[in-house]
């Protein structure tokens, strides 16, 4: 495989397609440490979304919440090809975050009102809590591949986290196209 030394004076792989098991350093296991975590949080935002949907007052919040899914598990797909990509077997890590997230999310839908904008609105800022921490892991991890070589592993990731920034768009969108309107109308229960 050839080299770059760069203005650094450091040598770096000039493709990064396959890390090979001894590349041991700190660094890289924080990197794969990290990647378990976004590996187990994906798998179980997946197990989420169908809840949220089926939660949603909204059409149009209801089916991203499924199109969603469906983007989801390409995630996952990217992240086993990632591992691949390293020599190593594709497993998660319990991710706290993720759990503590998709937990307020349902604490969301037992606690508001069924078939209200209040609810649909809810279940935005849930989904925008998880999509923020996905866009923060997704930006960190890209860029640690990118100074370990992993060029091809970069891409992988950067590929979802401009996934993750347009779904934040697009709750964003739905939020401001009448559902925010609607629930400030419906009154609260005394």
């Amino acid at each position: 495989m050839a080299t770059n030394t760069g203005t650094t004076g450091r040598t770096t792989k000039a493709t990064g397609s396959k890390a090979g098991k001894d590349d041991k350093t700190m660094l890289r296991e924080l990197f794969v440490d990290e990647l378990r975590d976004i590996y187990w949080a994906e798998k179980h935002i997946a197990k989420a979304l169908p809840k949220m949907a089926k939660a949603a007052t909204s059409n149009e919040l209801a089916n991203a919440f499924n199109e969603h899914l469906t983007v989801t598990e390409g995630h996952i797909d990217r992240l086993e090809k990632a591992f691949e990509l390293m020599s190593l077997a594709a497993k998660g890590k319990k991710c706290e975050a993720m759990e503590g997230l998709v937990k307020e999310g349902q604490q969301v839908m037992e606690e508001t009102e069924k078939g209200t904008a209040t609810r649909d609105a809810a279940l935005i800022i849930s989904a925008q809590k998880i999509e923020h921490y996905e866009i923060a892991a997704y930006g960190s991890l890209a860029q640690l591949a990118k100074v370990m070589g992993l060029m091809e592993v970069k891409n992988l990731l950067g590929q979802t986290l401009e996934e993750e920034k347009q779904a934040d768009s697009t709750l964003t969108q739905i939020a401001e196209s009448g559902i925010n309107i609607n629930a400030e109308n419906e009154p609260a229960e005394e």
